[in-house]
């Protein structure tokens, strides 16, 4: 959006990258003055049309304070309401004039309540995750062809990664005694790059920390497995073809709210989306270094699971396709759609 001529933001990103209740709690202060700043910034600029993607814990309330000004709303990414509290759905009418779905089953979801949405398809279609070369990252990091390679991914918010790095850094100890030459890979976002260095520094394999996205796809390619939080990472270790095995720790307060809110099968989008237990779930009390050790060591020394976990990711791939062309252009088309109606809002 920077470099398609959009001015810098009002305050970084990160500022609003924080999941569950005992986490949010202590960032409540600071949460509440950047939507102040949104709200007046929107007040004060008065656009033709307001997009809020994702982030439904800040944007639904930017939409409710705004929603006196009569712009033109869409929210893009609809709020996963099908997974717990379906009720908040009644609260929807009047915030948006056009809600977008990235996912195929969330379309009759709304529908079911009243809510008009529209599914323009998944835009990790397009992110060039399953563009990678395993070759040149070898080559790059001067990788013997022999070596496994493990991707890591504990997460790009700073809540997340303190959790899942110690917990990453006890199962990869344990797999150098099945896997001596294993060589461990971290993609990390600019926002717990440090953390992530801090930290594994001293594990008994030292990762290779990556930040770039090109190389981040290239490690993809090489990979033989992966262990990755749940979210849109499933995804794209989906499309890059690496059979995955996800897991997640959060506060203890967190987990047990969870645990009697959520209303789906599984946590794990490629689960989900596949209608099925596709990839292994270690959360919570499971997210221990000697399960995800012998998970991971399955992944890697039997190709029947790994194949299996593939051909299921190429029918979950196939879900997210748009209705018609790419994902990112459907969602466009959508906003220059709404910008063009000659109608107000449709509150």
């Amino acid at each position: 959006m920077l470099a398609a001529g959009l001015p810098a933001t009002l305050f970084p990103m990160a500022d609003l990258a924080v999941m569950g209740l005992a986490e949010v709690l202590p960032r409540l202060r600071t949460l509440r003055r950047r939507l102040d700043e949104a709200v007046a910034d929107i007040e004060a600029q008065r656009p033709d049309l307001v997009v809020t993607i994702d982030s439904p814990g800040f944007s639904l309330r930017l939409l409710n304070r705004i929603a006196g000004l009569k712009l033109k709303r869409i929210q893009y990414v609809a709020p996963q309401v099908w997974a717990w509290r379906e009720s908040r759905v009644r609260g929807f009418p009047g915030l948006w004039d056009r809600l977008l779905c990235l996912l195929p089953f969330e379309e009759a979801f709304f529908a079911r309540h009243g809510v008009p949405a529209r599914f323009v398809g998944h835009p990790v279609l397009q992110s060039g995750a399953d563009a990678g070369d395993a070759a040149r990252f070898r080559a790059r990091h001067d990788i013997a062809p022999d070596a496994p390679i493990l991707v890591l991914m504990p997460g790009s918010r700073r809540n997340e990664a303190p959790r899942l790095l110690p917990v990453f850094g006890r199962t990869v100890a344990l797999l150098m005694q099945d896997f001596p030459n294993l060589v461990p890979v971290v993609p990390a976002s600019p926002v717990v790059q440090h953390l992530v260095s801090k930290t594994a520094s001293t594990w008994p394999a030292k990762p290779l920390v990556i930040v770039d996205t090109d190389e981040k796809h290239d490690a993809y390619a090489a990979a033989g497995a992966a262990l990755t939080k749940s979210g849109t990472s499933t995804l794209e270790l989906a499309l890059a073809g690496v059979p995955m095995a996800v897991t997640y720790r959060v506060n203890p307060i967190t987990g047990a709210l969870a645990r009697r809110m959520i209303r789906v099968p599984y946590v794990a989008m490629v689960n989900l989306l596949a209608g099925r237990a596709l990839v292994p779930e270690l959360l919570q009390q499971d997210c221990t270094p000697e399960k995800l050790r012998a998970t991971v060591r399955t992944l890697l020394t039997d190709p029947e699971v790994a194949k299996a976990q593939r051909e299921g990711f190429t029918a979950v791939m196939q879900s997210l396709q748009a209705p018609a062309g790419l994902p990112a252009d459907a969602a466009a088309l959508e906003v220059l759609d709404l910008l063009e109606s000659t109608n107000g809002p449709n509150c």
